[in-house]
């Protein structure tokens, strides 16, 4: 493989594609796999039980499938798994999973993670999300499509964020977070709607006034949280399926909550 640095370190039972590009100083471990038009930058380290999809692009010094930082593991070859078309920027640290959970931790497509992100065990995150600079992501998180993380954004353990929600710079994340919710602060608050997001992909006025109505008896209407779901659903059943979609999502996904929502 032309595309290898001499300096590099490589294992021979380490599967890369002909077409991978890997940086001097790099280190890939002998159970990591790496798929086609994959560029790995200088003085990375992945190691683990690690499979990562086409055309990701890791900047230098990531440590990448590690271990877990966690004191229950035992050894467990557990996983780390990155799809495609990923940017991982400087000083990212992923971690596989652990034995108490599924044993994996997924990255999907398409997402933009800046520098010195921390994505501990278990955690999976969906599509076209974007991490600013040190967000940092405990054990066992679920966070959803397009997610946004600014900047030294934090979240505690077994929390979940709902697509095209918006994590404000600093904020401390404790509880859970539903879609399209914008939210700053710490302890985090809500703050409306992700609507300049919802605008930018495409969402309809109609789904986004759905989706306000949503939140509005949610967060502003004084009802308690089965009183607020039972009028969310009532909101619903008067709009055409198309418009209503997404509100609905807000609904169910509280119906998901283990340490309840951000509220």
């Amino acid at each position: 493989m032309t595309n290898i640095h001499p300096t590099a370190i490589v294992d021979p039972k380490a599967q890369l594609d002909s077409s991978v590009t890997v940086g001097p100083y790099t280190i890939i471990g002998p159970n990591v796999s790496i798929g086609a038009g994959t560029k790995v930058g200088p003085h990375v380290v992945i190691d683990g039980y690690t499979t990562i999809g086409r055309d990701n692009e890791l900047f230098q010094f990531s440590s990448i499938g590690a271990q877990p930082q966690d004191k229950k593991w035992k050894g467990e070859p557990t996983r780390l798994e990155i799809g495609d078309r990923n940017t991982i920027r400087e000083f990212c640290t992923f971690n596989t999973g652990t034995a108490q959970d599924k044993g994996v931790t997924k990255l999907g497509n398409d997402n933009w993670i800046s520098a010195y992100v921390h994505l501990a065990h278990d955690c999976v995150v969906g599509n076209n999300t974007i991490f600013s600079n040190n967000a940092q992501i405990a054990g066992h998180v679920e966070i959803g499509d397009y997610v946004i993380m600014s900047g030294f954004a934090n979240v505690h353990q077994f929390c979940k964020i709902g697509a095209h929600a918006f994590v404000g710079m600093s904020t401390s994340l404790t509880q859970d977070v539903p879609p399209f919710v914008l939210l700053n602060g710490n302890p985090a608050a809500a703050h409306g709607v992700n609507i300049e997001g919802l605008k930018r992909r495409g969402f309809t006025r109609e789904q986004i006034n759905a989706i306000r109505a949503a939140y509005k008896t949610l967060y502003r209407s004084g009802l308690t949280l089965e009183e607020a779901k039972a009028a969310m659903l009532a909101q619903e059943q008067a709009l055409p399926d198309d418009v209503a979609v997404h509100a609905r999502a807000m609904r169910e996904f509280l119906d998901t909550s283990t340490r309840g929502i951000v509220r």
